[in-house]
């Protein structure tokens, strides 16, 4: 009996067992199948999520869904290649790409706009700025578009560059001239300037000057001209001149600083001064013996009479020289007595009386001292107006 009951227990364990492996199994095998299920049921979405492919496997009804299901909010300026009411089917394409904030400046007017774009270079072409391609962005046009990012857009005008004297014609999106410089790669040397100054405003069509100074040295020479003594004579007649020493000029070597501009030179200031040679005086004897000591009465009884046309004259007229027709430097002598006279007439060197005048010698010429015409020498202007033209009476003393 104690066998049997024993038998009885196995098997009826043995079966408990059985069955709780089978709901097991079965219950592997039901959760295995509706996974499948639930797994091949799902639809296959390719999404490029702010750049970035991914393939998804969805239960989600609608594009919207798929986000909201991504953890991703749509926001008002964000791009969706499709509604997101869109439903969604097997092999769906869809794209999203979240707006960026960004703070954009042309030509000094700020303004914040929400944009999609990548790069700078596609925010200027989606916003329809037109670019010349002297303008400048900031930073470049390949920088990559980030949150909260300033940008910034100068728009170029043009300006006229003169380099030196050099004129072109340059475009420049640059608020000062020092600025401009730079961008045009000009560098100022230490005594260069500009004109309008370095912290000026450029604005379009402006010149721009760049100013080229030098400082240099120059060495001249220049002579030195001698001085003319004179020395009264009393063996020479009034009139007569005897040279009794030659003049020589002198060297004297000069250093000068020039300034110059541009090339051309504005200023100059002597710094130094050598006499290289000293210049020697010329000594000139003048006659001094007067004409009343040489001429007796019957001199005068047998002179020669005539009447003549005059008019006066100094050796600064126009025209006039220094030098008489005879050699006689009126400028050593500038008290003589002396007439222009016609050769044919009166005799080079002959004394004459002339009245109104006094003694004189015939010691010059002119071209238009002919005939009965006489030119008379005074020092200075004044009194030759004041003779003016007369008619007079002569004597050619013998």
């Amino acid at each position: 009996m104690l066998g049997n009951n024993m038998k009885n227990l196995l098997s009826k364990a043995v079966s408990k067992k059985k069955w709780t492996i089978f709901i097991a199994s079965f219950l592997v095998f039901a959760a295995t199948i509706c996974f499948i299920t639930f797994e091949t049921t799902k639809k296959t979405v390719a999404m490029t999520i702010d750049g970035k492919r991914k393939v998804i496997k969805t239960h989600a009804d609608t594009v919207g869904d798929i986000l909201a299901d991504l953890n991703i909010t749509l926001q008002k300026h964000d791009y969706l290649s499709l509604p997101a009411e869109t439903k969604v089917k097997d092999q769906l394409t869809v794209e999203w790409m979240p707006s960026k904030k960004v703070n954009l400046t042309v030509d000094g007017k700020k303004e914040v706009i929400w944009t999609t774009a990548n790069t700078i270079q596609e925010l200027v072409q989606d916003e329809d700025i037109n670019i010349h391609p002297n303008d400048e962005v900031k930073p470049g046009k390949d920088t990559k578009i980030y949150k909260n990012m300033n940008i910034i857009v100068m728009k170029a005008f043009p300006v006229t560059l003169n380099n030196g004297g050099k004129k072109e014609k340059v475009w420049s999106t640059s608020t000062t001239v020092g600025d401009f410089l730079k961008q045009q790669g000009i560098v100022l040397k230490k005594l260069d300037r500009t004109n309008p100054n370095a912290n000026q405003k450029v604005k379009p069509n402006d010149e721009i000057k760049v100013i080229r100074v030098k400082k240099v040295t120059d060495v001249v020479e220049e002579p030195i001209e001698y001085a003319i003594v004179t020395k009264k004579d009393s063996n020479l007649s009034q009139g007569e001149q005897k040279v009794i020493q030659h003049g020589q000029k002198g060297l004297v070597q000069k250093l000068y600083e020039v300034v110059k501009e541009n090339g051309k030179e504005v200023s100059r200031s002597l710094i130094k001064k050598n006499v290289v040679k000293e210049s020697k005086s010329k000594v000139v004897a003048v006659g001094s013996k007067q004409l009343t000591n040489q001429v007796s009465r019957g001199s005068q009884e047998t002179a020669r009479e005539l009447y003549v046309n005059s008019t006066a004259y100094t050796s600064n007229c126009n025209g006039c020289s220094s030098r008489t027709a005879t050699g006689i430097n009126l400028n050593a002598n500038p008290n003589i007595k002396l007439i222009a006279v016609d050769p044919r007439v009166i005799p080079l060197g002959s004394k004459v009386y002339v009245e109104g005048y006094g003694y004189a010698i015939a010691g010059d010429t002119g071209g238009a001292i002919k005939g009965n015409f006489i030119d008379v020498y005074f020092e200075n202007k004044s009194d030759a107006y004041r003779w003016g033209r007369r008619y007079v009476k002569i004597r050619i003393l013998k």
